[in-house]
């Protein structure tokens, strides 16, 4: 049984045109729009020790017939996605503690 981690990757390019990846760690889908999770993915073992720990919320929007990702800019929308993702989160990690 192949029980292998392999986490959904993505790659954005800024408007710098610098590439950033980034692990997508949930999605959530509602009648506000479809929103990322995304946490950064680093070059070097001291980029990931330094690292805040903290994720980036995106959202999925239409420009001109692609999809992009843009910041969330409503400040009380981002609350709101953060208190669903956070308990996504915590309902994950609850799962792995009770299967050791």
């Amino acid at each position: 049984m192949d029980n292998e981690y392999k986490p959904d990757l993505i790659t954005l390019i800024d408007e710098d045109n610098v590439e950033h990846n980034f692990e997508i760690l949930d999605v959530i889908e509602n009648e506000k729009g479809v929103f990322y999770a995304l946490y950064p993915i680093f070059d070097t073992a001291d980029e990931t020790i330094e690292d805040s720990g903290e994720y980036y919320i995106m959202e999925v929007i239409d420009e001109d017939g692609e999809e992009q990702l843009a910041e969330v800019e409503d400040e009380a929308l981002l609350d709101e996605l953060s208190a669903v993702f956070e308990k996504h989160f915590e309902e994950l990690f609850d799962d792995v503690d009770d299967e050791e």
